[in-house]
């Protein structure tokens, strides 16, 4: 009985924690409001967490970890389907995790682009990198062989803007209730489609446009002109 509330403790201070990060970020949230909302003892967090720190850390790992598991980074493609049906899964995965209301990580991480702490970089970082590895081996494998690393971290960049940025400002337009936002993407799949013909389109340019493969058109193009 004392384990399960224990559990039910340290869960509550994880989810206390998350809604007020999101709200005023790092800085400005502190341990007794979260414990208040939580309904824990002051002292609970560093009972459980050790700091307010760790918990901003933790609270930050457990939102992604939920994200994430709602809506995993495939998209629910198989691993052996064609690379464009995988990049629309990862594409389609992206702009649901951001537009699920549930979702409190991007908000968290916004915050702390907004005021930098220092203190979610590691953490970041061992959860999205594995995450990124997938998209640029994707990336590599759209564009081909002939693609320098750097052609591929600009396509990867560029698809992952295309979702990001206009899904987080109707996020936040959203949650404004001082202002009347009209809705700009209220149709996820059409928007998915049109990241995923957007972003071929632009790979298949870099493509056909690398400099190992211009020589080869040029070639044909001043046959046909002395034929």
């Amino acid at each position: 009985m004392t384990k399960q509330r224990s559990g039910d403790t340290r869960g509550k201070l994880l989810a206390a924690a998350s809604d007020v990060f999101v709200k005023k970020g790092f800085r400005d949230a502190t341990v007794a409001e979260i414990c208040k909302s939580a309904e824990a003892n002051i002292s609970a967090v560093n009972y459980y967490f050790g700091s307010k720190e760790a918990l901003y850390q933790e609270a930050w790992r457990k939102s992604f970890a939920e994200s994430i598991a709602a809506h995993p980074q495939d998209g629910g493609v198989r691993g052996d389907a064609p690379a464009e049906e995988r990049l629309r899964g990862q594409v389609k995965a992206l702009i649901e995790r951001i537009a699920d209301e549930n979702n409190k990580d991007f908000f968290i991480s916004q915050m702390e682009f907004v005021n930098p702490t220092g203190l979610l970089g590691e953490v970041m970082k061992s959860e999205l990198i594995p995450l990124r590895e997938k998209t640029l081996a994707l990336m590599r494998e759209l564009l081909g062989p002939e693609a320098s690393e750097q052609q591929v971290v600009f396509c990867e960049t560029c698809m992952i803007s295309m979702c990001v940025h206009p899904m987080l400002i109707q996020r936040v337009s959203q949650r404004r209730k001082d202002i009347e936002v009209p809705v700009i993407i209220d149709d996820f799949e059409a928007f998915t489609d049109h990241v995923l013909t957007f972003a071929l389109a632009g790979i298949a340019a870099i493509r056909d446009s690398s400099p190992l493969i211009r020589p080869a058109v040029q070639l044909a193009g001043s046959s046909t002109s002395k034929c």
